[in-house]
C-alpha cells in the first residue's frame, strides 16, 4: 500500500493496510510519504506498490489529462487499459478551494470567488501544484478573469502559518483540512462552478483479483463509509492533536465500521531515529562507494586522453544540474520504487566532485615530477599507482570528501520514493509543522554529516604519503 506525502494520504493508506491485513492478508506494507501524484502513480503502474488513495478530479487532471470532466466509468475504462482499477468512491469529497480569514473578508467584502476580482492588491500564497494544474490556479484565473499583483508559491503545510500571521491574504485549501476550522477560515464560494469533485477513491491494481482477492475484498469495505466529518475529525487528530497517524487510521476504521482497533506500541524516539540513521548510512556508504569504484576510474580516463576528458567531465556535470526531485521521478518507472533508484540517484550526484578533482590531481603534478618518473622506466601502470595517484591522492581525497559530505544531505529526499532514512521524519515534521519530528531528522543528518567529515580526515592520513599531507597545527 502507498500514500502520498500528506496526512490525509498516510491516514487513508495506513487504514487501507489496516483492511486487508483483517481480510487475511498478513504480508501488508504501507510506504508513506511517496511524494506527490506522479511519483506515486509511477510506482502503481510499475508494481511497486498494490493500492493507494487518489481523488476523482486529480485522476482527470494529472493522470489522465483530460480536457472535461469524465464521469467515474469513463475514467475507469480508461485506467483499466493500463491494468489500474478504481473503487468505489470512499463517500467525500477532498476538493480545492480558496480561503481567507474573517477579518480579511470583512475588511475587503469577501464571500465568493467572483469578489477577488475587485482586489488585485491582495496577496496570494498558492502551493506550487495548485499553480501548475489547470484545474488549479490557471484555469480559475480565467475562469474568474482574476489579475492579482502579488501572487507567490508556498508549501501547503506553511500556508496555514502564513495566513495566521498575516504574512499571506488568500491561499488555496483541500476542504477536508482541520486547519479551516482550527482558524477560523472563511471558504470562498466558488460561484461559477470551476472546481471538480475530488471524490476520494483507491486506485489499485487489476490483478490483484488473480494475486489477492482477499486484499481486494478488503478494499471495498470503506466504500461509501467515510464522510467529510469523519475525515476532517481524523486529519485533526494527527495535525491538531499530534497523534501518529496509525492511531488516527485505526480511530478511523472504528468510527466507519465499528468494533475495536487495537495496535502494537510503536517504536520509542531513540529506536526511530537509530533504525533511520542506520538507513541513511547505508544509503550514503553504498552510494559513494559505487561513485568512488566508477569515479576515480574515469578521473584517469579523463586524463590520460584529452580528447575524451571534455565529455566526460561535461556528462557528470549535467548530472548535477538535473534537480534530485525530478531524477527520482524519472528513475520510478525504470526501477521502481525504495532503495535501488535512491541508489541510483546518490551515485549520480557524488560523480562530479569525483570525477573532477581526480581529473584535475592528475592534471596538474609539475611535469618534472613525471619526467624524473619516467626517466626511471617505470611501465604506464606503475606510473600510475606509484606516482601519479599518490601525488594527486589530496586533491582525489578531497573530492571524496565533498561528495560524501553533500551525499548525506542529499539521501534526505530518498525517503519521498520509499527508501527511507533520516528525510522521513523531516518530511513528516514539515508536514505536521511538528520541530521535534524535524529535528528528529535534521540533527542526526548533521551529526551524520560531521562524523563523515571526521573519517575521511582521519583516512587521509592512510591514503595520502606523508609529505604531501597538509601540516596540522600544534
Amino acid at each position: 500500500m502507498g500514500s502520498k506525502a500528506f496526512p490525509e494520504s498516510w491516514i487513508l493508506g495506513e487504514a487501507l493496510a489496516t483492511l486487508v491485513r483483517a481480510g487475511g492478508v498478513a504480508n501488508v506494507e504501507h510506504r508513506a510519504n511517496l511524494g506527490g501524484t506522479e511519483i506515486v502513480y509511477q510506482a502503481l503502474r510499475s508494481g511497486e506498490i498494490d493500492a493507494y488513495p487518489e481523488y476523482t478530479g486529480t485522476i482527470a487532471e494529472v493522470i489522465l489529462h483530460s480536457a472535461g470532466r469524465p464521469t467515474l466509468a469513463e475514467m475507469r475504462d480508461s485506467l483499466a487499459r493500463e491494468g489500474i482499477g478504481i473503487s468505489a468512491p470512499l463517500g467525500f469529497n477532498d476538493g480545492y478551494a480558496l480561503a481567507v480569514t474573517q477579518v480579511t473578508a470583512q475588511r475587503r467584502g469577501l464571500h465568493t470567488l467572483s469578489d477577488l476580482a475587485r482586489h488585485p492588491d491582495l496577496r496570494l500564497g498558492l502551493t506550487h501544484e495548485f499553480l501548475g494544474r489547470k484545474d488549479g490556479w490557471p484555469g480559475l484565473e480565467r475562469a474568474y478573469d482574476l489579475h492579482m499583483r502579488d501572487l507567490r508559491g508556498i508549501q501547503h503545510e506553511l500556508a496555514y502559518g502564513a495566513i495566521e500571521s498575516g504574512a499571506i491574504d488568500v491561499t488555496d485549501i483541500y476542504t477536508t483540512d482541520a486547519e479551516i476550522a482550527h482558524l477560523g477560515l472563511q471558504v470562498l464560494d466558488d460561484d461559477r462552478g470551476f472546481f471538480p469533485r475530488y471524490d476520494a477513491v483507491w486506485l489499485y491494481r487489476l490483478d490483484l483479483a488473480r494475486r489477492a482477492p482477499a486484499a481486494l475484498a478488503a478494499m471495498q469495505h470503506l466504500a461509501g463509509r467515510i464522510d467529510e466529518t469523519r475525515m476532517i475529525r481524523a486529519n485533526a487528530r494527527v495535525v491538531l492533536g499530534k497523534q501518529p497517524f496509525q492511531k488516527a487510521a485505526d480511530s478511523l476504521l472504528v468510527e466507519a465500521l465499528g468494533g475495536s482497533a487495537t495496535r502494537a506500541k510503536p517504536p520509542g524516539v531513540a529506536d526511530a531515529i537509530a533504525k533511520n540513521t542506520l538507513q541513511h548510512l547505508k544509503l550514503v556508504a553504498l552510494s559513494l562507494l559505487a561513485a568512488i569504484l566508477i569515479g576515480v576510474p574515469l578521473g584517469v580516463v579523463a586524463a590520460r586522453f584529452p580528447m575524451l576528458a571534455g565529455p566526460t567531465l561535461t556528462a557528470v556535470g549535467l548530472l548535477q544540474t538535473v534537480p534530485s526531485l525530478a531524477l527520482l521521478a524519472l528513475l520510478i518507472p525504470l526501477l521502481g520504487i525504495g532503495v535501488v533508484p535512491a541508489l541510483v540517484a546518490l551515485f549520480l550526484y557524488s560523480l562530479l566532485p569525483i570525477v573532477r578533482n581526480t581529473f584535475i590531481g592528475l592534471t596538474t603534478i609539475p611535469p618534472p615530477l613525471l619526467e624524473a618518473a619516467a626517466a626511471l622506466g617505470l611501465s604506464p601502470a606503475a606510473l600510475l599507482f606509484r606516482v601519479q595517484l599518490p601525488m594527486a591522492s589530496p586533491t582525489i581525497m578531497a573530492g571524496i570528501k565533498t561528495s560524501a559530505v553533500i551525499n548525506v544531505g542529499t539521501a534526505t529526499l530518498a525517503a519521498l520514493i520509499g527508501a527511507g532514512g533520516l528525510g522521513d521524519p523531516i518530511l513528516s515534521g514539515i508536514q505536521l509543522r511538528q520541530r521535534d519530528l524535524i529535528l528528529q531528522g535534521a540533527i542526526p543528518a548533521a551529526l551524520l554529516a560531521l562524523l563523515v567529515q571526521g573519517a575521511f580526515d582521519l583516512l587521509d592520513r592512510v591514503v595520502i604519503p606523508r609529505g604531501l599531507r597538509r601540516p596540522t597545527r600544534g
